[in-house]
């Protein structure tokens, strides 16, 4: 990719014409985690959290990030999303949630940004419900792993 395609030739930002794109499969997956103190992963572990279920609210966080993307990211396309999976995975051994965000359309521009945006709100959630134990808590690593479906075919990190 040579060029930036949200501007056009003038230089103004604009919304990519994906119109004339083939529908195909879209898939994107995202990872990123967050690191915390043993004592806060504890309490997520144990279901004892006066918030309630850490784990499952930050999955259903993602879910509905990802469906709300468009509304966030200016340039972004609105799209049907026909699957989106959040996994969030305990790293006992080193105090932290790794989350893997899956999201899939069949359409004419990809999910990357969908999955993106899931996969840091369910750790910004997991954050929001643990902050008044652990203020220290660092989301990390927040990136694209795979992508797959349109012209650039299928990438891997």
């Amino acid at each position: 990719m040579s060029e930036l395609t949200h501007f056009n030739a003038s230089g103004d930002a604009h919304m990519v014409d994906v119109g004339a794109k083939d529908i195909t499969l879209r898939v994107a997956i995202t990872e990123g985690r967050i690191n915390m103190l043993s004592s806060t992963l504890e309490h997520i572990l144990k279901g004892d959290h006066k918030k309630g279920d850490v784990l499952g609210i930050a999955r259903v966080a993602g879910i509905m990030a990802a469906k709300k993307t468009a509304d966030l990211i200016p340039l972004c396309h609105p799209l049907a999303l026909t699957h989106v999976e959040i996994e969030l995975s305990p790293l006992e051994s080193e105090s932290g949630i790794y989350c893997k965000a899956r999201v899939e359309t069949r359409g004419q521009t990809g999910v990357e940004m969908e999955a993106l945006n899931a996969t840091q709100v369910a750790l910004l959630t997991i954050y929001d419900m643990c902050k008044a134990v652990d203020r220290g808590m660092e989301i990390e690593g927040v990136r694209l792993m795979e992508k797959m479906g349109g012209k650039s075919g299928h990438w891997t990190r």
